[in-house]
């Protein structure tokens, strides 16, 4: 009896090998996706300062899904080398003509650290999609060397209102800035002694939408109980706002140190807060000398430099002669500390 099972599930599967010659697999549709043709890979691209609304038409080659349908064409850029991690969506268009802002490219170079003045190798491609139930495809990557100018880039914002500078939601220094323009919030607040330490998050320079933290655990919560530090200096802050949370940095008192100051080398002189501008100040008699900015009583943090730029560590700040002096620290530009050392 077991050898007659055997033996008929070897006829069963016999036609099925058979069977296995005569399969054929279902056609592959072959799909080609679009690419700039003009402004053609390897070609420069110096963005016009002086008209910052003008049009710049980029050309693309026409997709092919293999069927009928509306195809639209979207442009991205990212710079060359970052593998589009974070691309940035310039327009799109169902032709074969996207057309862009200068201010955008320029804008959005700038925000991801390229120069004022200076090309940089910027890649480019095409996503093209289909009104049929089909994924998206992504044609070759154009190289361009494109040189961006100086310009003020209005990164979004939102406001951080608060005791420390009056309860002001209109001030429109006292923000944080999207950077990326990714809907993440960063900057600098300066909440030093004297006050009681509380603030909040608005999305406008209005009391319409506004963050407090109900329990005080890093989540921002509508129309919440006010954030509050129990140690005074300078927060680095960032705010994630789809995910509705929030860090703070442990706080920096800065002042200025060095033989032109009045403490030496040995201990900082400590800057008070500039409100209505948003900088550290400080009005004082200096000596010919030199000085920088040190923070927390040690050398962790510091900045020196000259010209009103600073770096971290960098250069001793030269004196040129004895005088009462205003001295600010800023810090209100994304990814520059600068200064301002003027006699009065």
């Amino acid at each position: 009896m077991k050898a007659f099972k055997r033996l008929s599930l070897i006829a069963a599967i016999i036609p099925v090998i058979w069977g296995c010659d005569n399969y054929e697999m279902p056609p592959i549709i072959p799909q080609t996706g679009a690419t700039l043709s003009s402004l053609a890979n390897g070609s420069s691209l110096v963005l016009n300062s002086q008209d910052p609304e003008e049009l710049i038409p980029f050309t693309v080659t026409a997709a092919d899904f293999g069927m009928q349908g509306t195809v639209t064409y979207s442009l991205e850029m990212d710079l060359a080398g970052a593998n589009f991690a974070k691309p940035i969506a310039l327009g799109s268009s169902t032709s074969n003509i996207i057309e862009v802002l200068t201010s955008k490219i320029n804008d959005e170079l700038i925000a991801k650290g390229a120069a004022f003045d200076v090309p940089v190798n910027v890649d480019f491609r095409v996503k093209s999609t289909i009104n049929q139930p089909l994924s998206p495809i992504f044609g070759e990557v154009v190289t361009l060397a494109v040189t961006p100018f100086n310009t003020d880039v209005e990164f979004p914002v939102i406001y951080v209102p608060g005791d420390y500078q009056g309860w002001n939601p209109e001030n429109e220094m006292t923000v944080l800035k999207s950077v990326n323009f990714d809907d993440v919030y960063e900057g600098y607040v300066h909440i030093l002694p004297g006050g009681t330490g509380e603030f909040k998050v608005n999305e406008t320079n209005s009391w319409d939408v506004n963050y407090g933290d109900n329990g005080a655990n890093g989540t921002l919560d509508r129309d919440g109980d006010n954030i509050k530090v129990t140690k005074f200096g300078t927060f680095f802050m960032k705010v994630d706002l789809a995910a509705k949370t929030y860090t703070l940095s442990e706080p920096l008192y800065w002042g200025i140190i060095g033989d032109a100051t009045a403490g030496g080398w040995d201990s900082e002189t400590k800057m008070q807060f500039d409100r209505e501008n948003n900088v550290l100040k400080i009005t004082a008699d200096l000596k010919k000398g030199e000085m920088k900015f040190r923070a927390n009583q040690n050398w962790d943090n510091n900045y020196g430099g000259a010209n009103g730029e600073l770096t971290a560590g960098g250069a001793n700040i030269q004196v040129a002669e004895a005088g009462k002096y205003t001295v600010t620290l800023n810090f209100n530009e994304p990814g520059a500390v600068t200064y301002t050392l003027t006699k009065n």
